[in-house]
């Protein structure tokens, strides 16, 4: 038997000869077929006057905000990634690069990057604009600077800035405690003065303060350094030219919250405080209106009307609810003018009080709208007194980000980053008035031949996913179509894959009103969701009677149903999401159609009579290019069910973390914290995390290993109401699901990642790819395998090979729990190829012991084996 390592780091090989042999055949699928019956639009209008245009103006990065200089028609966008894109001409809209700051912005969180922007009211004289960037922070405690800066455009060139004359105003040290809430919104006031937004850096502690550091709150301060205005009290942040106007509301101030302060450590840069995550405001220039959209924690999105001195309450109260212990006494707190739940969003984006004139029953209105749900919504500002809004129209993409005037004419401009694909759009009148264009009624769409059996027409395929989203205890079922036989989906692996425009999956809702119990099942709800040109969009169809359903309004529905659970009554409120809710979980980061990946659809399905990996069945029918060939569907990742308990508990746990919530956790997103399955559970920040917020108590971690009181995860999930995980359509607890990550937690504990296990090991931490004992198995091979990665007698590799009675080679080797194993062969010690055979699953050990995977391929010359060993 000859044994050579051949792989280093996550995967570690070992080969054996022996003899050759080859795979077997794929078994036969349905032809794929047209779709010729189904009638959804291409885009769903709504039975709203507006809707939103792609101006299309080309590279514009991910965009988080709009400036133009006073009097000029030009558009600045920011792109979060550090670029200034200037489109000088927006009636033939094409962008350029005014200034780079790329190699000096941090931007590997959603929140930060270039993030505010605003030319001095002077510009077309002194050539300044300011610009807010989360600025790389060496420091191995802070992973970046809070920036304010003053650059000059160039004077040769009105479309190119100048590098050079960067003039730095204030440069915080943040992100030691998140990355996260860093406002950075920017605007000259009509007193002259700038304004800048800041968030509380991640940490409610942080709030709250007038005499620390810069958060929480808003700024104003004199770039021109008037005469009679003062200089800032001293601070590190504090580093150049700028003026404190001199009627600063906290100029002077002696008490705060009912407290004595210094007024010499008062920071009197502040113009108002209390503020969570001001991510975007403006001032209207014609009454002077501040009004700033202030990112909630678990229940409430809010807008404010900025006054001087106004404290808008966090972390004593989100929206106008207590929130965190008392107010102090001698605490005057505004209420914010409006304020809405989880229910219709995730994360206000401010907007602005439009003054155009194409849309003339708006002006006055002030236009905003939410990341999560992409509704524009407008409401007419009284002053402090709280209003409602209405919604216009729902964006079909995702990831509103901001808002701005077009500079030529006033209209709404918005910016967005869907797809990962920025753009810039205007709110215009809907062409279809208010007549909704979508099918009044479920027959009316086209999907099914016969709703009494739900049989679809020609072209819907059935599908099937390892890892069902939690919905309520409700049970689904799901189909999918291309309608044009030549249209094809862009396959990965692991990533989300790229479907073409209208493409459409159709999700079928029911439920037992006697839970486990199937004749008192009631049909609910069918889902659809149409991919677009530029995003998605969703609608859903309420059951009436056995073969009725119809549209449900835009704004969406609930009714409360009467169920029996474990023996007791429950009513239970079932909502039917608004068109908007549906784009809050299927986002482009979770590639919209959330199920439909690699990770959840290698699984088998039934094709008529014969049973097949879907990954296998959909290539053969033609929804995958020609080429590349796909790999073996038994070599892939993927997820598994969270109630199979012949899987290994890690392995559930991140299938439910992943289906439920890596569409906002993954890694960039919502918190620092990545649910991704593809991610290293050492890499995800998981496991010990420090939360953005931890409350009252220190203890408190996203999951603390082997202490489930102190994982807050888990208790957002054991939660419904205030803080609950998954924030929206869910009114029961997944109580499977907090039962399997409570288990899983419980076995974390004394959990080590691998430089806390090197460093105790070997007493440094080793290169994971180096070989500290020569055994042939690399160091992060030992950590996987918890073996001593200083003692060459303990090794891993493949035990022997037999020939069996049928003539098969079977590949002999132990398992321990938790990594997965693999078998490769080659002819040649330099070709390898997966050995695509039952049994070589992609599949992490849920127990130890002795493993045999079988060749059963006839004998021909010489064949080499290697395993492979990959972590969790």
């Amino acid at each position: 038997m000859l044994v050579r390592p051949m792989l280093r780091s996550p995967q570690i090989a070992i080969c054996v000869a022996t003899l050759l042999a080859c795979s077997p055949a794929r078994g036969q699928v349905p032809a794929r077929v047209a779709n010729t019956t189904l009638q959804m639009p291409a885009e769903a209008f709504g039975s709203v006057a507006y809707r939103m245009e792609n101006l299309r103006p080309g590279d514009v990065g991910n965009p988080v905000a709009m400036a133009s200089p006073p009097g000029d028609s030009r558009l600045f966008v920011l792109d979060r990634n550090g670029r200034i894109m200037l489109i000088p001409d927006l009636d033939n809209p094409v962008s350029e690069v005014f200034l780079d700051l790329s190699s000096r912005v941090e931007a590997g969180f959603l929140e930060e990057g270039l993030l505010g922007l605003a030319f001095h009211p002077d510009y077309a004289n002194n050539r300044k604009f300011y610009v807010f960037f989360t600025e790389v922070n060496p420091a191995a405690d802070r992973v970046h600077n809070d920036t304010l800066s003053c650059f000059l455009a160039d004077a040769d060139d009105p479309d190119r800035g100048d590098l050079s004359s960067e003039v730095v105003l204030i440069r915080e040290p943040g992100g030691q405690f998140a990355r996260n809430h860093n406002g950075g919104d920017l605007h000259f006031g009509s007193d002259g003065y700038l304004y800048i937004s800041l968030g509380d850096g991640g940490n409610w502690n942080n709030a709250q303060k007038i005499d620390d550091d810069f958060y929480a709150g808003l700024l104003r301060i004199d770039v021109d350094q008037r005469p009679g205005n003062l200089a800032p009290n001293p601070h590190p942040s504090s580093v150049g030219p700028y003026s404190i106007p001199a009627d600063n509301p906290f100029v002077g101030a002696t008490s705060f919250n009912g407290s004595a302060v210094d007024p010499d450590e008062v920071r009197t840069e502040f113009y108002a405080v209390g503020l969570r995550n001001p991510w975007r405001f403006s001032i209207d220039p014609l009454t002077g209106a501040i009004i700033v959209g202030d990112v909630g924690e678990g229940d409430f999105e809010e807008l404010n009307s900025i006054v001087a001195g106004g404290n808008y309450g966090w972390p004593f109260r989100e929206g106008a609810q207590d929130f965190r212990g008392g107010t102090p006494a001698g605490t005057t707190l505004s209420d914010p003018i409006h304020a809405y739940g989880r229910d219709a969003g995730l994360s206000v984006v401010g907007g602005f009080i439009y003054r155009g004139t194409a849309l003339p029953e708006l002006n006055g209105k002030y236009i905003f709208s939410d990341w999560g749900s992409g509704e524009i919504r407008a409401l007419d500002p009284d002053g402090l007194n709280p209003v409602s809004a209405t919604v216009l129209t729902t964006w079909s993409g995702f990831g509103p980000s901001a808002f701005a005037p077009d500079p030529r004419n006033g209209e709404i401009l918005m910016t967005d980053a869907s797809g990962g694909g920025g753009s810039v759009r205007q709110l215009v009148r809907n062409p279809n008035g208010t007549v909704d264009n979508l099918p009044p009624t479920l027959s009316a769409t086209g999907a099914f031949s016969d709703l009494s059996t739900l049989t679809p027409n020609p072209g819907l395929v059935p599908y099937e996913i390892n890892a069902p989203f939690w919905s309520d205890d409700a049970i689904k079922t799901r189909w999918f179509s291309i309608p044009d036989q030549g249209l094809t989906m862009g396959f990965d692996t692991e990533t989300p894959w790229h479907f073409p425009a209208s493409t459409v999956w159709i999700k079928h809702f029911e439920i037992d009103l006697e839970r486990g119990n199937p004749s008192t099942r009631r049909r609910l709800e069918t889902r659809f969701l149409v991919r677009t040109l530029d995003g998605i969009y969703g609608a859903t169809y309420r059951w009436t009677g056995p073969t009725t359903a119809t549209l449900v309004p835009e704004e969406g529905a609930s009714e409360t149903l009467l169920r029996t659970i474990d023996g007791e009554s429950v009513a239970q409120e079932w909502s039917y999401p608004s068109r908007g809710s549906c784009l809050t979980c299927h986002t482009p980061a979770g590639g919209y159609a959330l199920g439909f990946n690699a990770l959840q659809l290698n699984c088998d399905q039934s094709y008529g009579s014969e049973t097949h990996n879907q990954l296998d069945a959909l290539d053969a029918m033609g929804y995958f290019p020609p080429a590349p060939p796909l790999p073996p569907a038994r070599s892939l990742r993927k997820l598994v069910d969270p109630g199979d308990t012949t899987a290994s508990t890690t392995h559930r746990a991140r299938s439910w973390l992943h289906t439920n919530c890596s569409q906002c956790h993954f890694g960039s997103g919502v918190a620092n914290w990545d649910a991704r399955f593809t991610t290293p559970l050492g890499e995800a920040g998981i496991l010990d995390a420090l939360l953005n917020e931890p409350g009252s108590d220190p203890a408190n971690r996203v999951v603390a290993p082997g202490d489930p009181a102190h994982s807050i995860l888990l208790s957002r999930m054991a939660t419904r109401g205030s803080g609950q995980m998954p924030p929206i359509a869910s009114s029961i607890i997944d109580e499977d699901g907090v039962a399997l990550l409570t288990a899983w937690i419980n076995d974390l504990a004394g959990y080590q990642d691998y430089d806390s296990w090197s460093l105790a090991q070997l007493g440094f931490v080793a290169p994971k790819g180096g070989d500290e004992d020569a055994d042939d198995l690399d160091n992060y091979g030992e950590y996987l395998l918890r073996l001593d990665p200083d003692n060459p007698a303990e090794r891993w590799g493949i035990d022997s090979i037999q020939l069996a009675v049928d003539g098969a080679r079977e590949i002999h080797f132990q398992r321990s729990a938790g990594p997965v194993y693999q078998i490769d062969w080659s002819d040649d010690l330099q070709n390898w190829h997966f050995l695509n055979v039952p049994g070589n699953e992609w599949q992490p050990s849920g127990t130890a012991g002795a493993a045999t995977i079988s060749d059963p391929t006839p004998q021909s010359g010489r064949r080499f084996y290697r395993a492979r060993l990959i972590g969790p």
